[in-house]
């Protein structure tokens, strides 16, 4: 079991962020840890391999925060925005006492940072959970381009950089691989 949580940071324009996350929540729970796997901007509709797998493992709870997001347009949509940053905050308002209470030892959030870059999420939430938070419990955050102040509450960042990559060939995400 974990006895002292760190916040982790995957980010970067490479692939292979949540990725990254699916493994480490998967390491955790095979050592008896319970984790909660949050992605937040993938709504349940969307069919993505990795919840298949994370769906039967007993010790991991996943929670998608929003069913209505669509990744091409909706940051311009005022009122899908709107309703976005409205359920993220509920969202946030029921994490933050979990993670006091130490409901879980691992807390994933995937996609956060894209939200907190594009607003649709507070930094100072974002820093409440962290400072919150019992100190056995881990935190995870993934998505592109972290910002200095996520950056300075996390031990640990790392960069996923892409240095060539199937779209520019006109590959197109591939089922079983990309999602």
């Amino acid at each position: 079991m974990i006895t002292k949580g760190l916040v982790q940071i995957y980010t970067g324009n490479g692939k292979g962020k949540t990725t990254a996350a699916i493994g480490l929540a998967v390491r955790a729970a095979g050592h008896g840890n319970l984790v909660m796997f949050c992605q937040f901007l993938k709504p349940a509709s969307l069919e993505i391999g990795e919840r298949k797998t994370i769906e039967g493992i007993e010790s991991i709870t996943l929670k998608t925060v929003n069913d209505k997001w669509d990744m091409r347009k909706s940051l311009d949509e005022r009122v899908t925005r709107g309703m976005v940053m409205s359920e993220i905050e509920d969202f946030f308002d029921k994490i933050i006492p979990a993670a006091e209470q130490k409901a879980c030892n691992v807390i994933i959030l995937d996609e956060i940072v894209f939200c907190v870059r594009h607003g649709l999420v507070s930094i100072e939430k974002v820093t409440e959970l962290v400072e919150k938070r019992d100190p056995a419990v881990e935190i995870v955050m993934t998505g592109r381009d972290a910002t200095e102040e996520l950056i300075a509450l996390a031990d640990l960042v790392t960069e996923m950089k892409e240095i060539k990559h199937p779209f520019e060939q006109d590959i197109h995400a591939r089922k079983g691989i990309e999602f």
